[in-house]
């Protein structure tokens, strides 16, 4: 039987590898899981005892397309407390995480044959969900000199587009787009017709307190898109809830679709998520972020010993990217023998970067600081192997 070219998109490696790592643990190998973009910690105690007095008393049956009122309110009242912007919870569409929330911005904003810029290395779910909606994928080669972001030189050289995607905090780099940057990337994109998709589901995950974290919400009336996700700064992972900022002429596309695709995102998810927005809930994701920071600064202050030069600057989110080809492997090859000889789990850069990423690897702090610590010594026992 026949099966759709659309489908023939490749598998993302890091899940790969989080099996493999998995299938090692359940045999009784000790492993440490530095591969996945994964909070250690869970939700909070307040999400997780909303939860539980949902499951016995609550009415969990299906919410609006675009989500529940309550919680679409709670994400505007956080867009006016964190970034000063006023959000009409009309245009805030709940999501199955943001994963979902890509499919349906892709859908509503995206014909077949569109031409969408994105910048390489990046998150590899954007240009596969995109080849398989039929758009064509403009990789922008984003190296050092732009701290692996796109700029609006990157644009002009790219040829006619109808879409960028940016993301900051990026995956897997962890550099950011400054507010003036992303004022720049706007102001182009609104002039040239491109819609502009920001990926910004490591917001409230930095570590300069005076980083301008800047959102795409102050620019919806030039048709941008904000995408985000409670998996990450709330560390929400497989609760799968997300949502939209929309521009006024996607609000009722991504509606329609909505309803079609998945009739509503998950109502457990959705009332429990409610209670991130409290202090409680935002207390505990502060304290998560305290724990990257410490295993970041631990990660910095051993380069020296992991020989790793060529680091992207980890400016935000929890990952760290770096070139091992002095190692004299590619990093599939790397990262394989790493796992087996080492029993640590990292990603290939392939994953990111299809033209440079045999040369790098993304490792993710996002374990407590003691199993960062523990990983970084097996990685530089293992390493001094390789020469000796």
């Amino acid at each position: 039987m026949k099966v759709a070219t659309r489908a023939h998109v490749p598998p993302f490696a890091v899940m790969e590898i989080l099996a493999a790592a998995n299938a090692r643990r359940a045999a009784g190998v000790d492993v440490l899981n530095l591969c996945a973009g994964e909070p250690s910690t869970g939700a909070s105690e307040v999400v997780r005892q909303r939860a539980v007095e949902l499951l016995t008393s609550g009415d969990l049956g299906y919410t609006e397309a675009l989500g529940a009122p309550g919680l679409r309110a709670a994400i505007a009242t956080h867009y006016r407390t964190w970034y000063g912007v006023d959000v009409d919870p009309a245009r805030i569409a709940v999501t199955t995480g943001s994963s979902g929330g890509f499919m349906l911005a892709f859908l509503a904003a995206f014909d077949v044959g569109d031409r969408v810029a994105l910048a390489r290395p990046g998150y590899p779910a954007y240009a596969n969900i995109l080849r398989a909606l039929g758009c064509e994928v403009v990789e922008l080669p984003c190296g050092t000199a732009s701290r692996f972001q796109p700029t609006v030189e990157h644009l002009e050289a790219a040829g006619p587009l109808d879409g960028l995607v940016v993301a900051s905090p990026a995956n897997p780099t962890g550099t950011m787009v400054g507010a003036s940057a992303l004022a720049d990337l706007a102001a182009w994109c609104a002039e040239h017709g491109v819609r502009l998709v920001s990926d910004e589901i490591y917001h409230g995950i930095t570590y300069d307190a005076d980083a301008q974290v800047a959102t795409a919400a102050q620019y919806l009336d030039t048709g941008a898109v904000v995408v985000n996700s409670f998996s990450k700064y709330w560390a929400m992972t497989g609760w799968r809830l997300g949502w939209l900022v929309l521009p006024d002429d996607l609000v009722a596309p991504v509606d329609a679709l909505a309803g079609n695709v998945a009739l509503c995102p998950p109502a457990l998810a959705q009332h429990a998520g409610v209670a991130a927005f409290s202090p409680d809930g935002y207390a505990a994701a502060r304290a998560n972020v305290e724990r990257y920071a410490a295993s970041r600064t631990l990660l910095l202050e051993r380069l020296p010993e992991l020989g790793w030069t060529h680091v992207a600057p980890a400016d935000g989110a929890f990952y760290l990217y770096a070139d091992v080809s002095s190692t004299g492997l590619d990093s599939v090859t790397w990262c394989a023998r790493l796992l087996d000889e080492a029993g640590v789990a990292l990603t290939p850069g392939t994953d990111f970067d299809p033209v440079d990423g045999h040369r790098f690897v993304r490792l993710s702090f996002a374990s407590s600081p003691d199993v960062v610590r523990e990983a970084v010594d097996r990685i530089v026992r293992w390493q001094g192997t390789l020469t000796a």
